[in-house]
């Protein structure tokens, strides 16, 4: 059942299934809770196994509060959004995955309270995560557009596409995709200590490139999907085999 709370002022939406270790997931841009892990059979998978599963609609997505202020959705901030909702539901820690900009809300999470994070799934997003992904602009004008038929921009009609097809508010998606890309310097994280998981569909353009980050990173490995994009990468089978093994690995850590 879907919850709320506030994060700052800011209605967010939530829902847990399962018990025992708490992993939370943060979802991709102009998705939602739903979409992204309960319909790719994410949370049956995890909770399946003896996970605690928490998921929030990020700020302006799904259920939770719409906005239109560019400055509400910068990565930081967003991840502060995941941290309240462990203070709220007083997890003291647990384990993180987010995809696409769920991985870079992560990132910024792990980075601002590495307290919490016992280990992090950086999903649909790899070496982009530092050198940016771009095609910010394309994406708002295609999302204000009066519909996609009018979007030339093969990428960005995509992206309008399905923002169509989960019925999001596109007003406040365009102020999201113009300020929630921010990127992370080398140095940043280069101080994060605990274990990370890369996964990153073969076709991905979107991501990038897993290997750059792999290195960069102190405790990280990589798993590349076969024939998978960015759009189709969410509920492989490789990539939920791949997390059920990272996650039992690093099971001790709390």
């Amino acid at each position: 059942m879907t919850e709320k709370f506030n994060s700052d002022g800011v209605e967010i939406a939530y829902q847990q299934w399962g018990e025992g270790k708490p992993i939370l997931l943060i979802h991709g841009f102009a998705s939602n809770m739903n979409v992204n892990w309960v319909d790719t059979g994410w949370i049956k998978t995890l909770t399946g196994v003896g996970y605690r599963v928490i998921a929030l609609d990020n700020r302006g997505h799904g259920q939770s509060e719409k906005l239109y202020n560019i400055d509400q959705y910068q990565a930081p901030i967003m991840a502060d959004d995941a941290m309240r909702l462990l203070d709220y539901l007083a997890v003291p820690k647990a384990a993180v995955m987010g995809y696409s900009m769920g991985a870079r809300i992560s990132a910024f999470l792990t980075l601002q309270h590495p307290e919490r994070v016992t280990c992090a799934v950086f999903a649909g997003l790899a070496s982009r995560l530092v050198t940016g992904v771009g095609g910010a602009d394309a994406i708002a004008e295609a999302l204000e557009a009066p519909s996609a038929a009018n979007v030339e921009n093969r990428e960005a009609r995509a992206f309008r596409l399905f923002a169509d097809s989960t019925k999001s508010d596109l007003a406040a998606l365009a102020a999201c995709i113009r300020s929630s890309r921010v990127k992370i310097k080398e140095e940043a994280l280069q101080a994060i200590s605990c274990p990370i998981l890369i996964v990153a569909g073969e076709l991905d353009d979107i991501a990038g490139e897993i290997e750059p980050l792999v290195k960069i990173l102190p405790n990280a490995r990589g798993v590349v999907l076969p024939k998978r994009n960015h759009m189709n990468a969410v509920g492989d089978s490789v990539y939920k085999a791949s997390v059920l093994e990272f996650l039992s690995e690093h099971g001790d850590l709390w």
